[in-house]
């Protein structure tokens, strides 16, 4: 999920739902709310394919709300970081026949936070002086530059050095996280901060429905940003859908991985449709109406999904978070999502929108859920 950008400590012990009321009229839509669980505030990307870690900082955020653990904010960059080492390794010992790049999946997160711990914004920004926001484009291609040096192995033999050379790059860029840092007068590594947390990163799951590898088994899914080859709880569209809204109906938060580059997914319009009729065969007045008002819906098959992945017309795009639910006046029902676009994309919905269930069913790559937010039989089946 690396595709599209866009141009203190805080420890509260109260809730935190959304920092602002979302709109319950867009035009024409009517909106009610079925369902409204604790976020923490939008953050912003920026120039950096970053979405996979701001999205899943912030389901783990809406975690520790729902926990009662209080208001948290998480550095992302941390993370990032830890990523970037770990990608470096395993690039070099593929001799780059892997990917290198931004982007990274879900179940990423987990695996750096498992190893590396986290920190909060606080103790580590990640941004360089002066600046508020990543700009990665540079770092990025100047890190894969030094790789594909040490790939080329000059000397016949490669030195253990390229690993400080790269990771002082990479802190050039970036800076070096704190090897301790103090907070309420109580001295935390990376590590002892995050136990603290008292986050089980035993308790999520990944899941993904395509019909290519068997349903209830794990996979490795083929796609470019899961450089880590990490597995895929596989499952038939219907249960799949129906553990998201399980989860959210339950209370639980889920972090998403979605295809975002149907002309039907505006965050211009606060909107993400999945019309009866495909894009190209809708009239202009057919198009703009899509936002004015509610209109029919397509609801994919399995088969049809699963030929949009496989001529990639579904790809992995970005990675957000389903934070609620609401329906329309027909009765369609729509995922509340937090994007990570910053808050002005669509001022008064503050960087959230509303996904509509046809278009998650069709073009969703991936959600991360905790295992108690899947219902008890689908869970069986998966051997959990």
């Amino acid at each position: 999920m690396k595709k599209l950008f866009f141009v203190v400590f805080t420890l509260l012990f109260i809730p935190a739902l959304f920092s602002q009321e979302l709109p319950t009229e867009l035009n024409g839509y009517k909106f009610s709310v079925v369902k409204k669980i604790g976020t923490t505030d939008v953050k912003n990307q920026y120039k950096s394919g970053t979405c996979w870690v701001y999205s899943t900082n912030s389901f783990f955020e809406s975690e520790l709300l729902r926990m009662g653990k209080g208001q948290y904010d998480l550095s992302e960059m941390f993370v990032v970081r830890a990523g970037y080492l770990d990608r470096a390794e395993n690039y070099v010992r593929r001799q780059g026949a892997t990917a290198f790049g931004q982007g990274a999946e879900t179940h990423d997160v987990l695996n750096l936070v498992r190893k590396y711990g986290i920190v909060p914004q606080s103790a580590y920004t990640g941004f360089p002086a002066g600046q508020d926001k990543p700009v990665h484009g540079e770092m990025e291609a100047v890190l894969k530059s030094i790789l594909e040096a040490v790939n080329k192995n000059p000397d016949g033999k490669l030195s253990p050095l390229w690993k400080k050379a790269y990771a002082g790059a990479l802190d050039g860029y970036m800076g070096t996280p704190p090897e301790t840092f103090t907070m309420a007068g109580k001295q935390y590594t990376a590590q002892t901060y995050f136990q603290s947390l008292g986050i089980n990163l035993d308790d999520y799951v990944v899941l993904t429905s395509f019909s290519h590898h068997p349903f209830y088994k794990p996979f490795v899914l083929e796609v470019s940003d899961n450089w880590s080859n990490g597995n895929f709880y596989n499952l038939p569209l219907d249960e799949f859908c129906q553990v998201a809204e399980n989860a959210v109906t339950k209370g639980y938060s889920v972090a998403w991985a979605s295809d975002v580059s149907e002309k039907t997914f505006s965050a211009k319009e606060g909107l993400a449709l999945m019309p009866a009729k495909g894009w190209e065969d809708l009239s202009a007045g057919e198009r703009d109406s899509l936002w004015k008002m509610p209109a029919k819906e397509k609801l994919v098959t399995q088969e049809e999904r699963q030929a949009a992945f496989d001529e990639m017309s579904t790809t992995d795009d970005h990675g957000m978070h389903i934070v609620g639910m609401v329906a329309d006046q027909n009765g369609t029902k729509y995922y509340t999502v937090k994007n990570s676009w910053g808050t002005t994309v669509k001022k008064d919905m503050g960087g959230f929108l509303y996904v509509s269930q046809p278009y998650f069913r069709y073009k969703t790559m991936s959600i991360m859920v905790h295992k108690d937010a899947i219902p008890v039989a689908i869970r069986q089946k998966l051997g959990m």
